[in-house]
């Protein structure tokens, strides 16, 4: 009887590896892995100009993650621009860099690539920063940088890169780590969603789209789909309903969007509704694809044209310098998570939100009220529309605010702690970015800069 026991139990745990083996597809995980090195060496390389040991060693491998990231190999080929990843031997991936477009990776059909293109140069003196880092003599600003930027024994890494705090429209202090400048180019993570905000804000300006209107993705033309019901708002809101779950390993549906399939917009549209329209919050990178696709074919053209309609409605009258944004291979912005810019850059994209909208000579580049809509949580989240937002009731927003940030706060945020954090009440911009590891992302010492920033400008002022 014991061996009848023992033969059954061998035969179930058989059973449940071969589902598993079927299920999770470990060989899919590591492909996801390689296509992730090589992206992100790629743009590191070729956007910013960074060393590819240091960035797989802080960006890269943490990402990926035990055991997988002592099997990636790589190689940059700066006579062509590109980077080739190998991962256990067996999985491949290379990413190409062009000038104008950052990098991409390359699939067996991917088209080819746009022609190459000039990013905008550094606007002129208009008193938002000198050439120069900016420093200060405030001791309490001083003490706050020092924390946000010290490491602590027995904690996660924080690895931050740069800091940019903006007060009244100007910059009053920054930092960067070594290596890094006022002009090194930073990931953005998701912080590009604010990107996908404010150029679908530009549209419904100019009457081309409306937020409550059908998304129309053509995968969801069958008779009867409840997917054809999904509104622009629902999607950039997160409350959608959409399954296409995103999580921190190489099995989630967003990672195989991003590093397996060069048409990322349909393979998440392929997803089914895993609870009703607008009645449960779930954040997925997938539902910006979707509306970035949307964004792409009103304005035509490919990625030329959506580079085109960027640099003219929102770059150039923003001051937005050294911006690249990244497509994938059907053409579409990759506006979940791939924007590269400098920090003084993103502060004034901060900047923009800050102002309602208005560009630094008055020209009105987002609707009335875009701003405040943008930031109104949705289903009492902490989340708004493509921004953070201490708008919302949870407790995640509540500690937030007990911690000294403001109540009427919000912020744009990519994983791995990129952030810029605005505050009106207050007239404040802060970016923040680096390469920061769970749990918080180096967010406590975040606050307590926003909060002494805040009490040291508020007495200078009085």
């Amino acid at each position: 009887m014991a061996k009848k026991v023992g033969l059954w139990t061998v035969a179930v745990l058989l059973i449940a590896l071969v589902a598993a083996v079927v299920i999770f597809r470990p060989g899919r995980a590591a492909r996801v892995g390689a296509g992730l090195a090589a992206h992100n060496l790629c743009s590191a390389v070729f956007v910013a100009g960074l060393d590819p040991d240091a960035t797989m060693k802080e960006l890269v491998r943490p990402i990926i993650g035990h055991p997988m990231d002592g099997w990636v190999r790589y190689r940059v080929d700066r006579a062509n621009r590109s980077v080739e990843t190998t991962l256990a031997r067996f999985f491949h991936a290379r990413a190409d860099f062009t000038p104008g477009y950052g990098c991409r990776l390359e699939f067996a059909h991917t088209p080819p690539a746009p022609a190459p293109r000039s990013l905008l140069p550094t606007p002129a003196d208009d008193g938002f920063a000198p050439p120069s880092p900016v420093t200060t003599n405030d001791f309490a600003i001083n003490a706050a940088l020092d924390k946000v930027f010290e490491e602590h024994s027995g904690e996660p890494t924080k690895d931050v890169k740069a800091v940019v705090i903006v007060k009244d429209g100007r910059v009053i202090a920054e930092r960067y780590a070594q290596g890094f400048s006022v002009n090194t180019p930073l990931l953005s993570y998701s912080v590009a969603k604010s990107f996908t905000n404010a150029l679908l804000g530009i549209l419904v300006r100019q009457g081309r789209l409306r937020v409550d209107q059908p998304v129309g993705a053509p995968e969801w033309q069958g008779p009867n789909d409840p997917r054809a019901r999904l509104t622009i708002e629902d999607l950039l809101r997160m409350r959608s309903g959409l399954s296409v779950k995103e999580e921190a390993n190489g099995f989630s549906p967003v990672a195989r969007m991003e590093y397996l399939n060069d048409d990322m917009a349909a393979y998440a549209a392929q997803y089914p509704l895993s609870s009703p329209i607008g009645k449960t919050w779930d954040y997925t990178s997938g539902n910006t694809l979707i509306v970035d696709r949307l964004l792409g074919q009103t304005v035509g053209s490919g990625a030329a044209g959506m580079r085109d309609f960027a640099e003219k409605e929102l770059l150039i009258p923003a001051r937005l310098s050294n911006l690249t944004m990244e497509f994938d291979g059907s053409g579409v912005f990759m506006g979940a998570s791939y924007v590269y810019a400098p920090a003084r850059t993103y502060a004034r994209f901060g900047q923009l939100y800050l102002d309602d909208g208005v560009a630094p000579d008055g020209q009105r580049i987002l609707p009335e009220g875009w701003v405040d809509w943008s930031r109104r949580s949705t289903l009492g989240s902490t989340y708004g529309a493509g921004f953070w937002t201490n708008d919302g009731s949870d407790d995640f927003t509540n500690w937030r605010v007990s911690q000294g940030f403001p109540k009427d706060g919000y912020f744009a945020s990519g994983f791995l702690g990129q952030r810029i954090y605005i505050v009106p009440s207050a007239k404040v911009v802060i970016v923040r970015f680096g390469y920061s590891q769970p749990p918080d992302f180096g967010i406590k010492d975040d606050l307590a800069l926003i909060a002494a920033v805040i009490k040291a400008t508020q007495v200078q002022t009085r």
